[in-house]
């Protein structure tokens, strides 16, 4: 029985400090045309570390390109007060504390 107990009470802990960490996604407009990024291939790895350790975050876990489809809310249409004519590219990191 109370072995049972102790196992119980070591799935909860393990199970608590996994909620502990935090992950956001942040959806940024691809202005710099960084295709590494917007790919999710290797070479965006820095880029987006970077950024997530501009938002005090330790770690990107996962980047890439997103449709505007995909994003809720007001988001701008080519050409519709747009510079540079990419406002169609967009791209989401996920950071982890």
């Amino acid at each position: 029985m109370r072995s049972l107990l102790a196992l119980i009470f070591s799935a909860s802990i393990l199970a608590a400090s996994g909620a502990c960490a935090e992950t956001r996604v942040f959806i940024i407009a691809n202005g710099y045309g960084d295709q590494c990024l917007a790919k999710g291939e290797k070479c965006g790895a820095s880029v987006a570390r970077t950024y997530c350790q501009s938002r005090d975050f330790a770690q990107a876990s996962s980047y890439r390109r997103v449709d505007p489809d995909e994003i809720t809310g007001s988001v701008p249409k080519s050409g519709t007060n747009c510079s540079h004519g990419h406002c169609d590219e967009y791209v989401a990191i996920t950071c982890q504390r």
